[in-house]
């Protein structure tokens, strides 16, 4: 059943919102923005206060903005402090445009689903709720400290070390195993989809963020697209149906640029990224994985298990994929192979599924396609630049041309 929500902060606005959307913690509101482009206001008021010129910009009734974290094309996040409960929180300002706004109504539908979930345990961010600021949607969130890829970049561009993945594996295969058990597909699974909660501690805590294309499983239609192209499973490239699996795949990609520090499938166009794909799979080519990997004396056992691992998140047969429950069931993260690493023995509550010896299937996981059509043909030779793979290499160039005597 469907409410219409009259928005009394701006007259003539009507949003239309489920009867779930109703109960957030907030529904106040005030008109912080006038007359002209809200993302350009804020951006000419932070650098007004930082010149002492004008007050704040303020969000709703209780959110002061300080600082501008990212922008996008849904809209903005900007770190605020709430003056009601003095935290500082990161903020969520959704465009007010029509397919914005379904959207934002979208994720906090799923939003309103994972807040039975301890933000902790499940590595999934804590949202505090929502609120509007006149015809902008915002969604209130803790504030964490920066972007998984972000991390990486300041860190360590060429990848982690095996003993810096298996927590961050772990913790992301917990996200996605509560998601997954509550009927959730995240759909956009990356680097920057991870955020750390805090640098400078260890082992490394992450949360999962951004449910801005989150489906339910159950209300995703065949031909749907969604995500970012260099995380697609092919069959979401293909147009054709497709579940949760499509997660595990992107999880596998992000293992693969963390531990190297390079996407393993880049590209373009779909044609290219399903192009790298099937190259890929057809020369084994994931065998070479371990070779790009930042070499840590005494884990090379744990990096073959690793390489194993992503082959079993890799796998072109979407129903042979591993689930997120067998990730954290798999012996990667046996104590015997991570007394130096971090404890696994305080697991989060997850309903526990079938286990499955993948080291005895992942060798015959992956199909034999037909051959596609040959990347050689392109005419700029520059490799990197056309978006080929180290792990995917491009067959050779074709011959020169033959000279001909005038």
């Amino acid at each position: 059943m469907s409410e219409t929500f009259k928005n009394p902060y701006n007259s003539g606005d009507t949003i239309h919102l489920s009867n779930s959307y109703l109960n957030g913690p907030c529904r106040r509101a005030s008109c912080s923005f006038k007359n002209v482009k809200w993302c350009r206001k804020v951006h000419e008021s932070l650098s007004d206060v930082a010149g002492g010129i004008n007050q704040p910009v303020q969000l709703g009734s209780c959110h002061v903005v300080e600082d501008i974290l990212g922008e996008g094309s849904f809209g903005i996040v900007a770190k605020c402090r709430n003056t009601e409960t003095t935290n500082i929180e990161a903020v969520k300002v959704n465009k007010s445009e029509e397919g914005v706004l379904e959207v934002a109504m979208d994720e906090i539908a799923i939003l309103k689903q994972l807040r039975r979930l301890n933000p902790d345990t499940s590595n999934i961010v804590q949202c505090n709720g929502f609120f509007f600021d006149k015809e902008n949607i915002c969604i209130s969130f803790e504030l964490l400290d920066l972007s998984l890829q972000d991390y990486v970049q300041e860190k360590n561009p060429r990848g982690l070390t095996t003993r810096e993945l298996r927590p961050i594996l772990h913790q992301l295969a917990t996200a996605l195993s509560h998601l997954h058990s509550s009927g959730i597909i995240h759909a956009d699974l990356k680097p920057p989809n991870v955020m750390v909660v805090n640098r400078h501690e260890q082992p490394l805590k992450v949360k999962l963020i951004d449910f801005g294309v989150a489906r339910l499983v159950s209300a995703v239609n065949q031909g749907d697209w969604m995500g970012t192209l260099h995380y697609s499973a092919p069959e979401m490239l293909l147009g054709v149906p497709f579940n949760e699996s499509v997660d595990m795949w992107a999880l596998g990609l992000l293992m693969v640029e963390l531990a190297t520090g390079c996407q393993l499938y880049p590209g373009k166009t779909e044609y290219d990224v399903l192009r790298f794909i099937f190259e890929t799979m057809k020369l084994n080519s994931l065998n070479d994985i371990e070779k790009y990997m930042v070499q840590d004396p005494g884990y090379e056992e744990d990096q073959k298990i690793f390489v194993s691992l992503i082959k079993s998140m890799l796998s072109l047969d979407a129903g042979r994929r591993i689930t997120a429950q067998e990730v954290l069931e798999h012996r990667f993260f046996a104590p015997s192979l991570h007394q130096n690493s971090t404890d696994f023995s305080a697991r989060s509550p997850v309903p526990p599924l079938s286990a499955a010896s993948w080291e005895e299937r992942v060798d015959n996981n992956h199909q034999n396609p037909a051959s596609w059509q040959s990347a050689g043909e392109h005419k700029n030779t520059n490799l990197w630049l056309i978006g080929y793979s180290k792990f995917a290499p491009p067959p050779p160039p074709p011959p020169p041309k033959k000279k001909t005597l005038k």
